[in-house]
């Protein structure tokens, strides 16, 4: 039983950062060289503004701040799971490999796959889904010991050296691609949200339309597995069959955002802790704010960087590298 002022201050941290949501939205939509006027957003939201503001608004702007809300969501989710089924606090699918196995697949497929281009766009979470899988089977294959269960330390070690390996066959690839192919590769590793259009918001909605609600069912089982493999056992949790359901969930949480906007790492880190130190613990209590906090911490990045140069556009993943790399240090120093 959830204590009724735990639940009012967790309404309450959802309100204010459904506020924070909608003024960095806000200011994604009026800062930049193609911008509203604060004043005009919601005449052209229900029809009554110019063309230009219109042309703005439905085709550069909101795609975009809708794209990169629901990515930094699904990846704040995915490593609130990883976190949770590994018992270990440094998990996050950048830092783990997951993110590179499906950067690795989606360069097999774009450099020697002819797809139509109308197309592409919906098969991309595929192929990033299936890349991610086979790594996450290869890291969790290396972490797993017959006497002690899977192990959360190698898993991270294993992870980091698998998207180190994965980097330099990213590299080799790219060696002798065209040259326009190896742009978008190098844009989508240093976390560019490439995707900004309306067919990918319809890329990636139906995933978390669908992994969303399955993962918040899935609290409960959440929670036991963070508890020692011994009590989650003794209080009846078929601890590896629901530990690689839930990270199928991760893992395909996290193809599908960054198949549309690049190598994000870190918000899979920070968002689960920081919702963590608000409200505890408890996933049916941290999740709904993780999912909150990612999605407003890469929208908040993606602002800073389409503004902060002159230079021209910094990409989202190198702001969030900044911020999350110290807070990385802290809780590795910590832990």
């Amino acid at each position: 039983m959830i204590q009724s002022h735990i639940v009012k201050k967790q309404r309450l941290l959802l309100i204010i950062f459904s506020i924070l949501t909608l003024v960095t939205a806000i200011a994604a939509i009026t800062l930049g060289p193609a911008s509203i006027d604060p004043s005009r957003i919601f005449p052209a939201l229900f029809g009554n503004g110019t063309f230009k503001e219109e042309f703005v608004l439905f085709s550069i702007r909101l795609p975009r701040i809708i794209i990169t809300f629901l990515a930094g969501a699904a990846l704040a989710l995915s490593g609130s799971i990883l976190q949770g089924i590994t018992r270990n606090d440094l998990a996050d699918p950048g830092i783990i490999g997951i993110n590179a196995g499906a950067g690795t697949s989606i360069a097999i497929f774009f450099l020697f796959v002819p797809v139509e281009a109308g197309s592409f766009v919906y098969v991309m979470p595929i192929v990033g889904l299936v890349g991610a899988l086979v790594t996450a089977f290869l890291i969790y294959l290396f972490a797993y010991d017959k006497k002690t269960g899977m192990q959360p330390v190698r898993l991270v070690l294993t992870g980091v050296g698998f998207s180190l390996a994965l980097s330099g066959v990213m590299i080799v690839l790219t060696s002798s691609a065209d040259r326009n192919k190896v742009d978008f590769i190098a844009k989508w590793l240093a976390g560019n949200i490439w995707g900004s259009d309306w067919p990918f918001v319809i890329a990636l909605l139906p995933w978390l339309l669908i992994l969303v609600p399955f993962a918040l069912f899935k609290a409960n089982k959440l929670n036991a597995l963070g508890l020692s493999e011994s009590v989650a056992i003794g209080i009846g949790v078929s601890v590896e069959r629901e530990r690689i359901i839930l990270l199928v969930t991760a893992v395909a949480l996290a193809a599908s955002a960054v198949s549309v906007t690049g190598g994000i790492a870190f918000i899979g880190l920070m968002a689960p802790h920081i919702a963590k130190s608000l409200i505890g613990p408890r996933s049916q209590l941290f999740l709904p704010i993780a999912l909150l906090l990612g999605g407003w911490l890469l929208l908040l990045s993606d602002t800073i960087g389409r503004n902060i140069s002159n230079a021209g556009i910094i990409p989202a993943g190198l702001v969030v590298s900044v911020i999350g790399a110290p807070y990385f240090i802290y809780l590795l120093l910590r832990k």
